[in-house]
């Protein structure tokens, strides 16, 4: 993360002087760094693969439809060494997956994200950086070294002509299309001085990108504008009065939502023994509201019960209220903590899910200022996605990957029956992308495209449903001849970009 290096110092020396744990890599963990350690985010298809490959003329099994061209790109984790210390699925080397549909016919392209920190490790031919889980290693910080690699791992937007891959902690990087070469870390022409989210948002009428960054040291909370021809037009501090974890936030046609939900950071805490992030539920839960162009002081906050939220379907304005429809967790889930017990529940790891979010709708009032929130439906659900073209407005459907990752539903937020599209016994998907139809006329006419994995083949295959048949059977299934490991978020890019 890009903060201020001598803060960091100096809290580690103040934890050095009251006699607490001090953060180093133990030999042992250096003497081993040949062998992968037993974890579960190492195994089955959460394994790496080791081969950058191109593939064309993919077997199809139905037919790829004539108006789907473009690419499909999806990002995720990879590590190519063996961790330090303790290794979590968000720490692994940003790896992309692209599928190219043209004329019918499909190839197949992976590349590693080049970041200066893969580079690195990779002329050192071992891991330097430990992972999320880890305390950083002061030797690191000593010599300028940022605390965490910034992986690229988490998700990729296209803006302004370019394919950025993004990692919450840090600067993006811009990706060639459609070979998926790294071009390198990109900053706004020197204006972004913060992380970039992994979650920005693109107003689809302006064409302007709103986007954020966390950060575990003042100013904790940081906005940017970027008009549509990418430069970044302003950057407003917001006040927060203790450093969390903010993976997402929404924009409605004039406003931006912020999120301050009680997952928070602590040096000291993790220099002690204890975890670096961890869940305060008696903080509760605050949403902020600020104008999209508005400076940090006109930021309204809204109170809410104790939750968490990783990722928004929506936002919109109706009337006096801003509605914003989102993944809501009761607290933040152990199974996908910094160093709990992970996947646990999952068809390839049993065992109890110790939370389950749900799609859930809070109104907040700006005449009057009252808060109401309702469940939308019991249904465990993760990764939502809409029609990004109604991103900011109202919009009427949504698609969630159940959270067994079995299959996608598709919601009605009208009020209409949820539809479901099962992917079959024995095999695992991701996060649908939406790709409207050109000819379209109505918001859910369109595919949604994801990666899945058939465990009992052992092989990955992209897979395309029709949204106006969604609880029929895809209507093309392409072979990939390479595993594609679970990831993250994805993109599709049309044909018009890729030249």
């Amino acid at each position: 993360m890009p903060i201020n290096r001598r803060e960091i110092l100096r809290s580690l020396s103040v934890v050095g002087a009251l006699g607490l744990p001090s953060a180093r890599v133990s030999r042992a963990q250096d003497d081993d760094a040949n062998n992968w350690p037993d974890s579960p985010f190492l195994s089955g298809n959460y394994a790496p693969v080791f081969e950058e490959i191109e593939a064309e003329n993919l077997r199809v099994v139905g037919r790829i439809p004539e108006a789907l061209e473009g690419m499909f790109v999806r990002n995720g984790p990879n590590p190519q060494f063996p961790p330090i210390g303790n290794y979590h699925w968000f720490d692994g080397d940003g790896m992309l997956h692209g599928v190219l549909l043209r004329g019918g016919k499909a190839s197949y392209r992976n590349r590693w994200v080049r970041t200066h920190g893969f580079v690195e490790e990779r002329e050192a031919g071992r891991a330097i950086w430990g992972g999320l889980s880890n305390p950083p290693n002061p030797a690191l910080l000593a010599q300028g070294k940022p605390m965490f690699k910034n992986a690229a791992n988490t998700s990729v937007v296209w803006h302004d002509g370019k394919l950025l891959a993004l990692w919450e902690g840090g600067e993006p990087h811009i990706i060639s299309v459609p070979d998926l070469g790294t071009v390198g870390p990109y900053d706004f022409a020197g204006r972004l001085k913060h992380a970039f989210t992994a979650h920005p948002k693109i107003d689809p009428q302006t064409g302007e990108m709103f986007c954020f960054g966390y950060q575990p040291v003042r100013p904790y909370l940081q906005y940017s504008v970027v008009d549509a021809e990418g430069t970044l037009q302003s950057t407003t501090p917001i006040d927060l009065p203790k450093p969390v974890m903010m993976h997402d936030f929404a924009i409605t046609e004039h406003h931006a939502i912020f999120m301050d939900l009680p997952a928070t950071f602590n040096f000291v805490r993790m220099l002690s023994g204890g975890p670096f992030l961890s869940f305060e539920p008696d903080r509760g839960a605050r949403f902020g509201i600020l104008p999209r162009k508005g400076d940090g002081s006109q930021i309204r906050w809204f109170e809410s019960p104790s939750c968490y939220v990783f990722h928004t379907l929506n936002a919109f304005e109706e009337g006096d209220e801003i509605v914003l429809i989102a993944c809501r967790y009761e607290r933040f889930p152990g199974s996908l903590g910094m160093g709990g017990p992970p996947l646990e529940g999952r068809p390839d790891a049993p065992g109890p899910i110790d939370e389950d979010p749900r799609l859930h709708r809070w109104r907040f009032n700006l005449a009057t200022g009252a808060t109401t929130e309702e469940t939308l439906d019991d249904l465990p659900c993760e990764f939502p996605r809409i029609n990004d073209t109604v991103m900011g407005r109202p919009s009427r459907f949504g698609y969630v990957m159940d959270s067994a990752m079995t299959g996608f539903h598709k919601v009605d937020l009208h009020g209409g029956p949820i539809l479901h599209h099962p992917h079959g016994p024995g095999r695992l998907g991701g996060e649908g992308v939406f790709v409207p139809r050109p000819d379209a006329t109505t918001e859910d006419d369109g595919w949604l495209i994801t990666y899945v994995f058939d465990q009992a083949s052992e092989t990955s295959e992209l897979v395309v449903i029709d949204t106006l048949a969604f609880d029929e059977g895809p209507v093309a299934r392409i072979l990939i001849p390479s595993r594609i490991p679970y990831g993250f978020h994805g993109t599709w890019l049309p044909a018009s970009v890729l030249g």
